[in-house]
């Protein structure tokens, strides 16, 4: 499978001489199969010289896939660009998560608005369609595809490409689930020895793979007040891709303060964390122009999950129980859902909650960590001792991100956490990863 990259910066583009080498276009990576198909992983500005390449290349029709991670703008701005698009007989098909604010085709419509745009998505002469996806397994482009949710602020998918006798993960935007990788006592290095289901879970979903392309936005010495933006720091990057076993790691989302000479001391220290690393890593900072084709291996073992796929969020509608001593939170929390079209109850005590499950058993319980009383974890204790909720989706907040309250929350059974202080855009991709796994 042939691999190019077209733009490698996040947030927004940064065209300019202190970009020239790792490039200044955001987001866009495309694939080729051995049998010619095309898929394109976001379409963020760099999306524009590929649809020129494509053009000038291709002696027939294009069919293109594009596999959008999320509709943030450095994701999908390079499409109102994507010429192919603007051609009778070709055909473009956009996936992206199921579950944000507006559909596929609304969002893309939005920023080809005449305001902005002089044409209409509608106008386009090209035969495009719109898949929304939720986590699953699917065939796409003559390959096959796996999906999982990220940890973003909004609802962001990770795509895992098997195709050629190869696997490529491509998790860009995505934020580390906990303050702290590895679990005091265990051997740092193994996935078994990482803190928080959801890194964990990451971790699997890369595991084995042929190339990870994977958000570094920042350095560890940055990311403290960006905590919550939804980025990856290059050491994480790197560690869980070791202890997962991948062979070749693409740094990538670099960005728009780094120039090239920041973002080649982040590669320099990337590889000689991955040397310490000790699984025969391959780091490199990806850069524009950058192309390479990955070699098939004897044996490629597909990704499975034991995780039964639900229907997408947005064919149903939920039953949420918010449970919080503080009036103001609780008041929060409950606007936000009933104005994402869910039905909330809510409830200010542990005991309270627990009457309430047993009368009317919600869709997913929102549950504060310390309260008065009976807290969030002997609730989720109790929850989890009857049959009836055993398998109840439990949302803790909390502003505990110690290991000890951490690893205290999941042996309790605990489905998520998000940390306080949280944003509401985060809240809200949350209770969707929650309920579309439910």
């Amino acid at each position: 499978m042939k691999v190019r990259f077209w733009g490698t910066r996040g947030s927004i583009a940064t065209p300019g001489p202190g970009t020239n080498y790792f490039g200044g276009n955001t987001s866009c990576v495309q694939l080729t199969t051995d049998d010619g198909n095309i898929l394109i992983l976001d379409c963020g500005t760099g999306a524009h010289r590929l649809a020129v390449e494509l053009m000038a290349s291709s002696k027939k029709p294009v069919i293109a896939n594009i596999l959008i991670g999320h509709t943030h703008w450095d994701h999908i701005q390079g499409f109102p660009f994507f010429s192919p698009a603007f051609v009778e007989g070709n055909a473009v098909a956009i996936y992206g998560p199921e579950g944000g604010r507006g559909s596929l085709h609304d969002v893309l419509a939005g920023q080809m608005e005449f305001t902005y745009f002089p044409i209409a998505l509608d106008q386009l002469p090209a035969v495009i369609t719109y898949h929304e996806l939720t986590e699953g397994i699917y065939e796409i482009g003559g390959t096959r595809i796996a999906t999982q949710f990220l940890h973003h602020p909004a609802m962001t998918l990770g795509y895992r490409i098997e195709a050629d006798g190869v696997a490529i993960v491509y998790l860009v935007d995505h934020e580390p689930f906990s303050d702290e990788l590895w679990r005091a006592g265990a051997e740092p290095g193994h996935v078994q020895s990482i803190l928080h289901d959801g890194d964990r879970r990451h971790a699997k979903f890369m595991a084995d793979a042929d190339l990870v392309i994977h958000d570094a936005q920042y350095t560890p010495e940055e990311y403290g007040p960006k905590k919550n933006w939804g980025h990856s720091t290059y050491d994480y990057a790197v560690r869980i891709a070791a202890a997962a076993g991948v062979r070749r790691l693409a740094l990538t989302h670099h960005d728009p303060g780094h120039d090239d000479h920041f973002v080649a001391n982040i590669e320099r220290n990337a590889r000689t964390l991955a040397l310490d690393c000790g699984t025969g890593l391959e780091v490199f900072c990806a850069f524009e122009g950058c192309e390479f084709l990955l070699e098939p291996r004897s044996v490629l073992k597909p990704f499975v999950t034991d995780e039964p796929f639900q229907a997408p969020v947005a064919q149903r509608r939920f039953h949420i129980l918010v449970v919080d001593d503080q009036p103001d939170i609780l008041a929060l929390i409950t606007h936000v859902l009933e104005q994402d079209q869910h039905t909330v109850s809510s409830a200010t005590s542990g005991q309270g909650a627990l009457g309430m499950i047993d009368a009317n058993q919600p869709d997913l319980v929102i549950l504060d960590y310390k309260m008065t009383g009976m807290d969030g974890l002997a609730v989720t204790k109790h929850l989890r001792a009857n049959a009836a909720t055993l398998s109840l989706p439990v949302l803790m907040l909390t502003a505990m991100t110690d290991e000890a309250s951490t690893r205290a929350g999941f042996d309790a059974g605990v489905t998520d956490f998000v940390t306080k202080p949280f944003s509401i855009p985060q809240l809200i991709a949350r209770v969707r990863t929650c309920l579309a796994r439910a």
